[in-house]
């Protein structure tokens, strides 16, 4: 998810950038910004962050009042360690931006943050031209506040469709609407079979680590044999993120929405981020319980791989992808 307090208004991929940047390694990028009125004083740099540094990102994502799931970054982080960015004020973190390369064909943009003490000043900025470069000529996805689509356009990207986030405390149902089974390691590779048909690009070294994290659930819909569907379910900073949830059906979907939510207390809360205008999904979300709380807009720089959206009941991650 993107809402940062400074976007450049120049195109994403191939504005000219207002810091001055240098490649120290394959993969990596330093970024120190260019003197000029209002520029702060002291040096500031943009490079990779460690895993243990991008912990820190969520943290302030969080208290920001993002929802991270408390394994997100150790499950995203691997997809592609370099692709995670840190802003450094005299080595104080002021500015985070993600560009996560996902396939040689996409990447996806989020967790762009500055720190509301340094926003204006133009470190969003640098920290943004910094890192988008490391997605080549990839198409790159984000998920915008409302307040910000306008900007992001002048960015370069276009809406794809809005998403609504879902929220509350789950209704017990009576009969599950089909059988499902908890994932187990043989599924791994027809599900991320199935995922691909449902999300841009191949990422089933990404599902081998956020369908096993610990806290997390996952389930199958199997149907003749075949996966049909699947979902997971994950602790978060405020209750549970509920994504990818991924279903050839209606009953499907709720037959997994169910199993993954059988394990909560009756106190817990669920989200659950749905595509617009998925009403199948909606219907599911609020016989369940839940109410509209959020919503954010898709955008991309150019048009993406198809996918099967009808089967994309909820996403994975507004920040991540």
């Amino acid at each position: 998810m993107t809402s940062p307090g400074e976007i450049p208004h120049q195109n994403a991929t191939t504005g000219t950038p207002a810091a001055t940047t240098a490649g120290t390694a394959p993969g990596t990028a330093t970024a120190t910004l260019a003197t000029a009125p209002g520029a702060p004083a002291g040096e500031f740099t943009v490079r990779p962050a460690t895993l243990e540094e991008w912990r820190d990102v969520a943290q302030w994502a969080a208290d920001e009042g993002w929802n991270p799931g408390h394994r997100d970054t150790d499950c995203f982080h691997a997809t592609d360690p370099d692709g995670f960015f840190i802003g450094l004020l005299d080595g104080q973190l002021v500015s985070s931006v993600s560009v996560v390369n996902y396939s040689a064909e996409y990447a996806f943009l989020g967790y762009y943050l500055v720190h509301p003490d340094h926003r204006g000043r133009g470190l969003g900025m640098a920290t943004w031209q910094a890192a988008v470069p490391h997605a080549g000529n990839r198409t790159i996805g984000l998920d915008a506040v409302p307040a910000q689509e306008a900007t992001y356009r002048r960015s370069g990207f276009t809406t794809a469709y809005r998403t609504t986030r879902y929220r509350g405390r789950p209704v017990r149902p009576g009969t599950p609407a089909a059988p499902v089974v908890p994932v187990a390691p043989g599924h791994l590779d027809e599900i991320a079979a199935y995922d691909r048909q449902c999300f841009p690009a191949d990422r089933r070294a990404f599902l081998s680590r956020w369908l096993t994290a610990d806290g997390h659930h996952a389930y199958a819909q199997l149907r003749d044999g075949r996966i049909a569907g699947y979902g997971a379910i994950r602790p978060a900073r405020d209750g549970y993120r509920l994504g990818p949830l991924f279903a050839d059906t209606s009953r499907g979907a709720e037959a997994l929405f169910d199993a993954l939510t059988a394990h909560l207390s009756p106190d817990d809360v669920v989200h659950v981020d749905i595509p617009d205008p998925h009403h199948s999904a909606r219907t599911l979300a609020l016989s369940r319980g839940l109410a509209p709380d959020s919503h954010t807009m898709r955008m991309y720089t150019r048009p993406v791989a198809p996918v099967q959206a009808e089967r994309v009941y909820a996403v994975t991650s507004l920040e991540l992808g």
